[in-house]
């Protein structure tokens, strides 16, 4: 077989690498149109296969210790776009579309709201949500 055929083949069968982290790799969430990094979550071999069955981002609740469709609460899911794997295939890249305006359980868009500026954390962003009334805590 030539080199290039099996690069090829090599390059269309690869998928994450599960077996480091503990079976749990990191997954930046990115807007697909604005490329604001909307936030960072976990995925297991589960979440990964119910992600590109739904094409919806599912991850996997490292405090909840439970499969976790991004959104089953507060209805503001993620829809996949794109998915890129780093160089090691153990970090994913998600370009999603954001329904609902945010990825954050606190209610802004993103979940990197604040930033450092003076030694201390400034909120830079709106609310999009209450959390109290979507989460009814």
């Amino acid at each position: 077989m030539p080199i290039f055929s099996r690069i090829k083949e090599v390059l269309l069968t690869a998928h994450p690498d599960f077996s480091k982290g503990g079976g749990l790799l990191p997954v930046i969430a990115q807007d697909a149109e604005t490329g604001q990094v909307l936030m960072l979550a976990y995925m297991n071999r589960e979440a990964w296969e119910k992600t590109l069955e739904t094409g919806t981002v599912h991850y996997w609740s490292r405090s909840r210790r439970k499969l976790w469709l991004k959104g089953e609460t507060s209805g503001h899911v993620q829809k996949v776009v794109d998915i890129l794997v780093d160089c090691d295939l153990d970090t994913l890249l998600i370009k999603v579309h954001q329904l609902g305006g945010a990825a954050c359980h606190e209610g802004y868009k993103s979940c990197f709201f604040r930033r450092l500026k003076d030694g201390a954390f400034e909120i830079i962003e709106n609310k999009v949500f209450d959390p109290k009334e979507v989460y009814k805590t």
